[in-house]
């Protein structure tokens, strides 16, 4: 994948165009990106705490982990690059993290971005405080920002969007420190959820959209936690208490939990792809077990999509196997264990460059030839980004003796580019965008593809939401963008004039938590606000 390609559409004879061009040339190899945040207050194995966390969201990014814990005052930073037990092999890194508080991150990264810069948590040293910040997301100003703050004379240490809103905090001129962040959150566009630690608070911030997870726990004790996913809370021990809310800035310190807003215009966009690919399926969004949604995706495909005369139903490992045992519930034939992975193996949607996602398959997957000799395969993945892995996995299935290979999908097809946080930037890369059916059936060796519409996706997810919209942001489906996307906008310039992508405004009015109705039994203030814990909850809405 070529950095720049996401922007070939833009008028290179505008000036403005131009420079967008070249920073992105320089600077936007790591905007995209999914990644895994864990945060705690409050006791004395934070750190600890804080890697078996982000060990549960290992696999939101294998690129790069790090922890800063909070000693007293003093943070402490350890982080490098590699998989989490890459990084804090040598135990002495963690019992280096002293303290009651941490912060702590995994990331992946686009091609070209892989220095210890970039990895998080970010640390800024100023002569009177100290701040530490881990962000899941893409902000999508992120080019004019930064052009705006170097010209303003700021120097950046990374290439990472994540460093722009350190620098917008610190630039405030407002009092007190809450005022300075929810200042620096009026500027940025985008996706994010951010953990912010300093000497004597951590805060957890999630955009106007809620396009990433994230939610409170709390342990045993009464210590509150902030991570990306449930299944975090769960390998900790800690209890789920209520999701992060769009718009909302949540601080935990000493005295205990204040619930904030720093907007009130706010709306709910959950990231489709979370339940479809990124979240464990043992995580809960908005109410949702993913892998109950994903197992009526696999229903709704079987009823879609059906293949006559099949024998067998087999899911790619692991995200794939929930949709399958839905498919294989709703066609009535077996779901086989036909493909088994090697679980020492990362994920081949983010290796960071297209060579090694080729390579990696063969050394990921294996086939029971048992299984698939002779038989006529439904292969079911969850989706189709660039389509190595899906031929590679067809044409191994045929060595094996399969009969026929008939690959189902348990998503749409995607024909957009993501700009909220995932490493899609590019429509050149999606081949649901380039080809037809037939022909995507032709590229992966397949007897025959079909895709779950989107209608049937949202109805399979069945978020509890009653509102404008689903809820949901399935933009790489339909081209129903939630929001303007800013520095990107020309880069999808034709495909707006052919009324194929449309762009939602920012939102004008206030999304309720009532308009979920998961969410109707955690415990709701008169001001409308869920709170985690009433008795040492704080109220402070703006």
């Amino acid at each position: 994948m070529k950095h720049n390609e996401h922007v070939s559409q833009i008028n290179t004879g505008d000036a403005h165009s131009a420079e967008v061009e070249r920073a992105l040339d320089l600077n936007t190899k790591s905007l995209n990106e999914e990644c895994g945040i864990f945060g705690v207050w409050g006791r004395d194995d934070a750190a600890q705490i804080t890697y078996y966390g982000l060990h549960a969201l290992q696999h939101r990014g294998q690129e790069g982990a790090g922890i800063v814990s909070n000693d007293a005052g003093h943070l402490w930073q350890e982080r490098g690059l590699g998989l989490l037990s890459d990084v804090f092999r040598d135990t002495a890194h963690i019992e280096a993290l002293q303290g009651t508080a941490a912060i702590g991150h995994v990331r992946y990264a686009t091609a070209g971005s892989h220095g210890v810069e970039n990895i998080q948590p970010l640390m800024a040293n100023f002569h009177d405080m100290q701040i530490a910040l881990a962000h899941n997301g893409n902000l999508t100003n992120a080019l004019s920002l930064r052009r705006e703050l170097e010209q303003q004379g700021a120097i950046f240490q990374s290439s990472s969007d994540s460093e722009i809103l350190l620098h917008l905090i610190r630039r405030s001129k407002a009092d007190s420190f809450t005022d300075k962040i929810k200042e620096a959150l009026g500027k940025i566009r985008g996706g994010f959820a951010y953990l912010l630690l300093t000497p004597t608070a951590m805060y957890a911030v999630l955009d106007p959209h809620a396009f990433r997870p994230f939610v409170i726990g709390q342990m045993p004790d009464g210590n509150y936690i902030v991570t990306s996913e449930t299944a975090a809370l769960s390998v900790v021990g800690a209890k789920f208490v209520r999701d992060v809310q769009p718009g909302e800035l949540i601080t935990i310190d000493d005295e205990g939990i204040t619930i904030d807003t720093y907007t009130n215009k706010t709306t709910l966009n959950i990231d489709a792809m979370e339940y479809i690919y990124f979240a464990r399926p043992d995580s809960n969004i908005y109410g949702v077990n993913v892998h109950q949604a994903r197992k009526r995706m696999g229903l709704a495909l079987a009823k879609e999509q059906p293949v006559p005369d099949a024998d067998v139903v087999v899911g790619v490992p692991n995200s794939s196997l929930s949709a399958a045992i839905g498919y294989a519930e709703g066609a009535g034939i077996p779901n086989e264990m036909g493909l088994v992975k090697n679980q020492y193996i990362a994920r081949t949607f983010i290796e960071p460059t297209q060579d090694k996602r080729e390579r990696a398959v063969r050394m990921k997957l294996s086939v029971v030839d048992d299984v698939v000799r002779g038989k006529n395969i439904v292969l079911i993945d969850d989706s189709i980004v660039r389509g190595t892995t899906s031929m590679y996995i067809v044409r191994m299935l045929k060595e094996a003796g399969a009969k026929s290979v008939h690959v189902r999908i348990a998503s749409p097809a995607f024909k957009f580019p993501s700009f909220y946080g995932i490493d899609m930037q590019t429509t050149k890369e999606l081949l649901g965008a380039n080809h037809s059916i037939e022909s995507m059936t032709r590229m992966i060796e397949a007897d025959s593809l079909a895709f779950l519409s989107v209608n049937a996706l949202i109805k399979a997810i069945d978020l509890p939401y009653h509102g404008e919209g689903s809820g949901l942001t399935t933009a790489y489906f339909d081209g129903q963008y939630p929001s303007p996307i800013y520095d990107y906008a020309q880069s999808l310039q034709s495909f707006v004039d052919k009324g194929e992508v449309t762009f939602a405004p920012e939102p004008t009015t206030t999304y309720h938590p009532r308009q979920v109705a998961s969410l109707h039994n955690q415990e709701f203030l008169p001001d409308g606000t869920i709170h985690a814990n009433p008795q040492c909850a704080k109220t402070n809405i703006s």
